[in-house]
């Protein structure tokens, strides 16, 4: 087994964040062609012509100093792309030559390295504070995920993509994993099992928090991958949302259970604030879900459902429908309960009319009129 050179590649560190309910595109791209606008829009909808995105999402570049990462150097380019669904990333370039073991520092330093999250976050803060208007609650959620792909476009070993990845499983398993220190065999193999190949010379092995691109030309892989930690991330923040809404159905359940004198009027608020989150909440899941559909190209979508199990997609949806529909059962024996309150206040209000009617009967001077 000898040894590999990277002749031309790149790594390029994504982070995701979750910035609102939802963005008006168009108005966004207005707002950046101002001349005002720092920002240069590069288009609508990037590359892939494979991708039908419903609707695309707006892809602005911005111009900024290099990142020094170690003994690497970002590209002096940001790209931040907002999508609908209220989500937005932001992508750096790293070019990358030299051996294959050298990515092992280079995974273990992105993941250590603060400072180009940092980047990241106050470059997509400055984004939002300029397209306020455009979006729907704008805030910047603490929720965010990141995501390093590292892609090979010329390397010296000539040989298959199967008989690369298994003479340097060793190795890929600690760049994907960003472990300096020998794996274990059992880990190697989870690290590396999670691979897909188009011809004999490209792979691209998926794992949680990176993957690896062997390919000449690897932009729509890239893009796939970006995709899918968007959605990941959307599944998570609307995963604690629901868990909110739940815990607010919960409590206001226990509360219904007790002898009270709320009027219905305040537990009508308390049913439209679990109302308002779990429509908000399944509007947003099917947006994300049916955010991107591919056409025309079998192997990106193998690669997308790859990408969807390694990340659990499918668990993190199932979940959340099953939270939704909870949350439903929930808010329809609250409505019942309040509706009960109803009726028995208006019985009680029957009652004390009746007992002041009978009560004016006997008032002096009142009986006859």
């Amino acid at each position: 087994m000898g040894a590999v050179t990277i002749a031309r590649g790149a790594c390029h560190p994504l982070f995701v964040f979750e910035v609102g309910l939802s963005v008006d595109l168009d108005a966004c791209e207005r707002e950046l062609r101002e001349p005002s606008g720092r920002q240069e829009i590069r288009h609508r909808g990037r590359g892939p012509h494979f991708f039908q995105y419903r609707p695309a999402p707006l892809r602005v570049s911005q111009q900024t100093g290099e990142v020094q990462i170690g003994a690497y150097r970002t590209d002096p380019r940001v790209d931040l792309v907002l999508y609908d669904f209220g989500a937005v990333s932001a992508g750096y370039r790293i070019p990358i030559e030299g051996s294959l073991e050298s990515l092992v520092d280079l995974s273990l330093t992105l993941r250590t390295h603060p400072e180009l999250f940092a980047d990241a976050r106050r470059r997509v803060e400055e984004l939002i504070r300029g397209l306020h208007s455009a979006i729907v609650k704008p805030r910047v959620d603490e929720t965010a995920e990141d995501y390093l792909v590292f892609q090979l476009e010329e390397v010296t070993d000539s040989r298959d993509a199967l008989s690369f990845c298994a003479d340097h499983a060793a190795t890929i398993a600690q760049v994907l994993r960003g472990e300096r220190g020998p794996l274990s065999p059992e880990e190697i193999r989870d690290a590396t099992e999670s691979r897909i190949s188009f011809g004999v010379q490209d792979v691209t092995v998926v794992d949680w928090e990176a993957a690896l691109v062997l390919d000449p030309d690897p932009e729509e892989v890239r893009a796939v991958l970006e995709v899918a930690n968007v959605q990941l991330l959307e599944m998570r923040w609307l995963d604690t949302q629901v868990d909110r809404a739940l815990e607010r159905s919960y409590d206001l359940a226990a509360r219904a259970g007790r002898p009270s004198w709320r009027m219905p009027a305040s537990l009508n608020a308390d049913l439209n604030q679990v109302a308002e989150l779990q429509v908000e909440s399944a509007v947003l899941l099917e947006r994300v879900t049916n955010a991107l559909k591919f056409f025309g190209e079998e192997y990106l979508t193998r690669i997308y459902r790859l990408v969807a199990a390694r990340f659990h997609l499918a668990d993190w949806d199932a979940s959340i429908t099953r939270k939704l529909e909870t949350i439903e059962r929930l808010y329809g024996k609250l409505a019942d309960r309040a509706a009960g309150r109803r009726m028995e206040l208006l019985e009680w209000v029957v009652i004390l009319l009746i007992a002041l009617e009978i009560l004016l009967s006997f008032v002096p001077g009142l009986r006859g009129r």
